[in-house]
């Protein structure tokens, strides 16, 4: 079979038939609309063109063995698409809120940047500094809490008393972005950057760099063509600190913490460690001092949940403008009406519904 019949054989097939091919092949394919996942599928099928053929083929013949199977009267009944949110109970028994849903303009209400104000840090992030004078620190808050703000002072001060800063990250891209936001925080004299793909102002007393170099600088800095000055060495910055839990670049991360000079402080920075208490604990077990905790878990950024269908309709997910937790029953009426539309779709014909 030829590639362009087999993409054509791919595209005569429905939707649920291409996720069922891509179960094992395509990471997340539940997210790409048919002409995308067809592009994947053939993509990561490359070097095994004969598997994905001949599962192709079971499917065909399985979808062609079901359709020639007699029609049973309740499968005659079905009621049309635009019937079916009408029909479809809540989860659980819950009762439907008699709530009016939130219109789409109001959901998006808000959306946008904010009038301009004083800053004022929040107790979590003096918190976070004055522990940072004594000893390590990790912070484990909300994406948009303002770790950032915590990273940029710790870096200052660090640097007021002459001690140079490595500021690390898990991505080149982030580390170029965040040379870039340094540069025009600090002046571009004082900011250096190292990764795979560049090397400026290595001698710059806050250097940013991946994880990685990191980790290859503190196995052998005496021999590098660049000083890091571990002697002078007076905080460590390890953005996006859940990697350690990474099963292939956690140990990037843990041997970056076993290496680092005791002189310097450790800062971990993330929004996403579920056991940030045991990293703090182990932490203490290998470092000289006590490490400390700043945990918030209040969103200062508030999130909305939406639902895109693949035809480009957008709509709340939820009956109300924040996010509900245990309620299924707060879906919005639009939501469901489309979940159902996209189920009509692509289930296989005589499939039932939940």
């Amino acid at each position: 079979m030829t590639t362009d019949e087999l993409e054509k054989l791919l595209a005569q097939q429905p939707v649920a038939v291409l996720h069922r091919l891509a179960r094992g092949r395509v990471q997340r394919h539940f997210r790409a609309g048919k002409r995308r996942l067809i592009e994947l599928i053939l993509q990561h099928s490359s070097q095994n063109r004969a598997g994905l053929e001949s599962d192709l083929q079971a499917l065909v013949g399985e979808r062609q063995s079901r359709a020639q199977q007699p029609i049973s009267p309740a499968q005659t009944t079905r009621r049309p698409a635009a019937a079916l949110p009408k029909r479809m109970p809540s989860r659980g028994g819950e009762p439907e809120s008699s709530e009016p849903a939130v219109s789409l303009a109001a959901w998006f209400e808000g959306i946008g940047v904010p009038p301009p104000q004083p800053f004022v840090p929040d107790p979590w992030q003096e918190e976070a500094l004055a522990a940072l004078s004594d000893t390590d620190v990790v912070v484990s808050v909300p994406t948009g809490s303002g770790k950032t703000y915590v990273a940029v002072e710790a870096a200052c001060r660090a640097m007021e008393d002459n001690r140079s800063v490595i500021y690390t990250s898990p991505l080149k891209a982030l580390s170029n972005t965040k040379y870039t936001e340094f540069s025009r925080i600090f002046g571009a004299d004082k900011v250096g950057i190292l990764t795979g793909d560049r090397q400026e102002n290595g001698q710059a007393p806050l250097l940013i760099m991946t994880t990685e170099i990191l980790r290859n600088l503190l196995y052998d800095a005496a021999s590098g063509e660049i000083d890091v000055r571990l002697d002078t060495l007076g905080l460590v910055i390890l953005d996006e600190s859940q990697y350690i839990a990474d099963p292939e670049r956690g140990v990037v991360w843990e041997e970056t913490i076993i290496f680092s000079p005791s002189q310097a402080k450790l800062l971990l920075l993330s929004a996403s460690i579920g056991n940030p208490q045991d990293i703090a604990d182990w932490l203490t077990s290998i470092r000289p001092t006590a490490c400390r905790l700043v945990r918030h878990s209040k969103r200062t950024v508030p999130l909305r949940a939406g639902y895109l269908h693949p035809n480009g309709k957008l709509t709340p997910l939820f009956k109300t403008l924040g996010i509900p937790y245990g309620h299924a029953g707060q879906l919005h009426p639009e939501a469901k009406r489309l979940f159902f539309e996209y189920e009509e779709e692509t289930l296989p014909s005589g499939r039932p519904r939940r």
